[in-house]
C-alpha cells in the first residue's frame, strides 16, 4: 500500500498536480490496494478538519484581508518607516519590520505578501531599487507571518503533534525577532555595500504623527496576543476577534472599507480558506494510512538507528525538511510529517514546543524556495515579474535564514526562555 501511494503522490507531483489532489490521490489509491471500505476515506477527511482549533485559520485570513483593505496595512507601514526610513537602507528595512508587525495578526505569510507587498514593492522600486530585488526582499520579510505569533502552521503542528498551541505562540516570538533582527541587519550592510537607498529617508512621516496615525492598528497585535496570554480568550477566540476589530476600524474609524468591498474580501478569504482545508482534509487521510501501515513506527526506529544523537537527528532533520519544503506546501507538510517526527524527537528529549518552532521555521523557507514557494508567486504576482528573474537576489535571503535556523536548532532558549517564563514548569 505505502510504495503505491509514494509513487502515485511523485507522479502527481512530476505532472505538476496540485498538492492536496495528488495527497488525495495516492490516498484514495491506497485505500483501494489496501481493501479497506471508501466510507473510511470520507470519514477520516472529516476527522482532520472537525477540530476547534482549526476554525482559526479561515479567521486570521479574513482579518488579515480586511486590514489590506481597511487601511490598516498602509498606517504600520508608515509607522514602520517614521523608525527605520531614516538610514541608507531604511526602505527595505521598513519592509522587514511592518512584515513583523503585522505577522502579529494575520498568521499568514501569503496575506503578509500581498497586504504589505502592494505597498512596499512599489515604494522599493520607486526608491531606484531593482524589482526582481524588491520582490525577494518582499518574499523573504513575509515570511515572518508564519513564524511571529499567531500562526497557522503552528496551529496546525499544535493539532498534529497535540502540543499547547498556546506555548507554541509564545516560542514563536524569540525566532521571529532573531530572523527579523538578521534580515534588517543584512539589508542594511548589503544596501550599504551597493549604494542604495541613499534617499530613502524622503517623505518620511514623523514617528509621533505616524504613531498617532497609526494607534488603532497598533493596539490591533496588543489586543490579541494579550487576550490570549492573559488568559481572555483562546487562540481560536482570538482570531475572531481580530476579524471583528478589523473590521470596526477599516470600516467605522478608517472608514476605507465600503459595503461593496464586504463581498470582494469575504470571497477571496473563503478560497484561501477552502484551499487550506481541502489540504488539510487530504493530508489527514494520508496521514491515517501511513500510521496504519506502520510507516511512523519504522522512519522512528530508523531514525533512531541511524542517527544516535539528538544533534545528527536534529541536523538530519533539518536537512530533509528544507528539502521536502521546496516540493510539498507547509501546511500539508506539517499535518503528515508531525505526527511522525515529534514522537522520536521526544526520545532525544528534544521538547516538542523547540521541534515545533524548528519544524515551522524550516518549512517556512519553502513559501521562499523554488519551485513552489507561494510567497515567491505571490511576490511576483505583485511586481509583475516572472520568478527566474528574482532567484539571484533570493539567495542571500535564504542564507540568511538557513544562518537563523541553525542558531533556533541548537540554542533552544531563543524559542524556551520566554516560554518558560511564562508557562512556569
Amino acid at each position: 500500500m505505502t510504495p503505491v501511494m509514494v509513487l502515485t503522490m511523485v507522479l502527481c507531483f512530476a505532472l505538476s498536480i496540485s498538492v492536496a489532489v495528488s495527497i488525495g490521490l495516492a490516498s484514495v489509491l491506497g485505500m483501494q490496494v489496501s481493501g479497506a471500505p471508501m466510507l473510511i476515506s470520507a470519514k477520516e477527511m472529516f476527522n482532520s478538519i472537525n477540530k476547534f482549533p482549526l476554525a482559526a485559520i479561515p479567521f486570521f485570513i479574513l482579518a488579515g484581508n480586511l486590514m489590506e483593505t481597511g487601511g490598516i496595512s498602509r498606517r504600520l507601514v508608515e509607522f514602520a518607516k517614521s523608525i527605520v526610513g531614516g538610514v541608507q537602507g531604511g526602505l527595505p528595512m521598513t519592509c522587514v519590520l511592518t512584515c513583523m508587525i503585522f505577522a502579529a495578526v494575520s498568521g499568514s505569510s501569503v496575506a503578509t505578501t500581498f497586504a504589505i507587498g502592494a505597498i512596499l514593492i512599489p515604494a522599493l522600486i520607486k526608491h531606484g531599487y531593482p524589482t526582481p530585488y524588491a520582490a525577494a526582499l518582499q518574499a523573504t520579510s513575509a515570511e515572518l507571518g508564519v513564524i511571529i505569533p499567531p500562526s497557522i502552521p503552528m496551529i496546525l503542528y499544535g493539532v498534529s503533534a497535540e502540543v499547547s498551541i498556546g506555548e507554541l505562540f509564545i516560542a514563536g516570538f524569540g525566532p521571529g525577532i532573531l530572523i527579523s533582527a538578521a534580515l534588517m541587519l543584512f539589508v542594511w550592510i548589503y544596501c550599504k555595500w551597493k549604494g542604495w537607498g541613499k534617499n530613502d529617508g524622503d517623505g518620511r512621516m514623523p514617528f509621533f504623527k505616524a504613531l498617532w496615525q497609526a494607534g488603532w492598528a497598533l493596539l490591533m497585535p496588543v489586543i490579541i496576543l494579550g487576550g490570549i496570554y492573559g488568559g481572555i480568550f483562546t487562540p481560536t477566540e482570538a482570531s475572531a476577534v481580530a476579524v471583528f476589530y478589523a473590521l470596526i476600524v477599516g470600516g467605522v474609524i478608517y472608514r476605507e472599507i465600503r459595503l461593496p468591498d464586504l463581498y470582494r474580501i469575504l470571497r477571496k478569504s473563503v478560497i484561501s480558506s477552502a484551499v487550506i482545508m481541502f489540504i488539510i482534509a487530504n493530508a489527514g487521510l494520508f496521514a491515517f494510512l501511513i500510521t496504519r501501515a506502520g510507516v511512523p513506527e519504522a522512519i522512528g526506529h530508523w531514525l533512531e538507528s541511524v542517527l544516535q544523537s539528538p544533534v545528527m537527528f536534529l541536523l538530519g532533520v533539518n536537512a530533509a525538511l528544507f528539502i521536502i519544503g521546496m516540493f510539498i506546501e507547509t501546511s500539508a507538510a506539517i499535518i503528515v510529517l508531525a505526527p511522525i517526527l515529534a514522537p522520536v524527537a521526544l526520545h532525544f528529549g528534544i521538547d516538542p514546543v523547540h521541534f515545533g518552532l524548528i519544524m515551522v521555521v524550516n518549512l517556512a523557507l519553502g513559501m521562499i524556495t523554488p519551485p513552489f514557494g507561494v510567497n515567491l508567486f505571490a511576490a511576483c504576482t505583485v511586481a509583475r515579474i516572472s520568478l527566474d528573474r528574482i532567484v539571484g537576489h533570493l539567495l542571500p535571503f535564504v542564507g540568511v535564514i538557513l544562518a537563523c535556523l541553525m542558531v533556533i536548532t541548537y540554542v533552544p532558549g531563543i524559542s524556551l526562555g520566554l516560554r518558560d517564563l511564562v508557562y512556569a514548569r
